[in-house]
C-alpha cells in the first residue's frame, strides 16, 4: 500500500484530488492514500488546437484541472487527471447524452483502442509540477444493437470516457487489455506512485 505521509514524514504534504470522480477517489483510498477532494470549479476545455496529439490533449486537461484547484487550495500537492479514449486519432471523451454514448460505443465496438490518462501533480505553493501520461490498449468485442441499448438503459455510461466503465457493466464488452487496469478506470496508480517518488524520494 502506498501512503503519501510515509513518503515524506517530515513535511506531511497535503494531497488534493482535483476531481469529483468517485472512481478516482476510490482508487486512491484502495491504495492507502490520505487526501481531500476539491473539484475543479471551471468547466473542462472543449476546444483544442488540431496540432495537439491525443496524449497532449489529456495532459493539458489534467494540468488545467490542477491549476484551477491550486488557486483555491493555496498549498498542498494537487492531483489533476483527465482520461480519454482514442481510436485512429479520434478522441472520445465523456458522452454528452444517450445518443452520443450510443455513437461512441458503436465506433469503439470491435476495435482495439487506447485509453489515455494525463496526470498532473502540482505543488500549489511553488508551482513545481510533474505532468505525465499512461496509455492502455483495450480490445472491445463486437456488440449487438440490443446489447448497446440494454447498457444505455443502465445509465452506467454517464460521466465515462468512451461511454463505458471497465469496473462496472462495461467490463462485459472488453475482451482484453494491455497495460494498466487502473488507467482504464481513470487513474493509473502505478504511474502516480512513480510521480510521487520523484517528489518524495525514500532515500
Amino acid at each position: 500500500m502506498a501512503n503519501l505521509h510515509n513518503r515524506a514524514p517530515q513535511t506531511h504534504p497535503r494531497l488534493i484530488l482535483a476531481s469529483a470522480s468517485p472512481r478516482r477517489a476510490e482508487l486512491l483510498r484502495e491504495h492507502g492514500y490520505s487526501f481531500e477532494v476539491i473539484p475543479s470549479p471551471l468547466p473542462e476545455p472543449v476546444a483544442f488546437s488540431a496540432e495537439l496529439s491525443t496524449i497532449e490533449r489529456a495532459k493539458a486537461c489534467s494540468e488545467f484541472k490542477a491549476n484551477s484547484v491550486a488557486r483555491l487550495a493555496g498549498d498542498g500537492w494537487v492531483l489533476g487527471a483527465d482520461t480519454i479514449a482514442s481510436l485512429d486519432g479520434r478522441v472520445f471523451g465523456k458522452p454528452a447524452d444517450r445518443r452520443d454514448a450510443k455513437q461512441i460505443l458503436q465506433s469503439l465496438a470491435g476495435t482495439t483502442h487506447q485509453v489515455i490518462t494525463g496526470v498532473t501533480l502540482l505543488d500549489a505553493a511553488s508551482g513545481n509540477r510533474l505532468i505525465r501520461h499512461d496509455s492502455t490498449d483495450v480490445t472491445m468485442r463486437r456488440l449487438t444493437e440490443r446489447e448497446i441499448e440494454d447498457y444505455l438503459d443502465t445509465d452506467a455510461w454517464q460521466g465515462k470516457a468512451g461511454a463505458y466503465g471497465i469496473q462496472d457493466k462495461g467490463d462485459a464488452f472488453v475482451e482484453r487489455i494491455s497495460g494498466s487496469f487502473t488507467n482504464v478506470v481513470g487513474l493509473p496508480m502505478e504511474l502516480l506512485d512513480k510521480m510521487l517518488s520523484e517528489f518524495f524520494p525514500t532515500k
